[in-house]
């Protein structure tokens, strides 16, 4: 009995860990693209240089 629930367990720690992960590479996706979009439509400071489009 103690394999089996030891069995179940480590499936669902390998199938949380696996979903955990493909919504991280998701995450890492949709960040890279808005990064590479913010060099595409930075808008241009007073001295009509192209600015940074982030704040910091």
């Amino acid at each position: 009995m103690v394999p089996l629930i030891l069995v179940l367990l480590l499936a669902l720690i390998l199938f949380g860990a696996g979903f955990a992960l493909k919504a991280l590479w998701w995450i890492a996706v949709i960040v890279l693209v808005v990064w590479l979009l913010g060099f595409v439509v930075r808008s241009a400071d007073s001295g009509g240089r192209k600015g940074r489009w982030y704040r910091w």
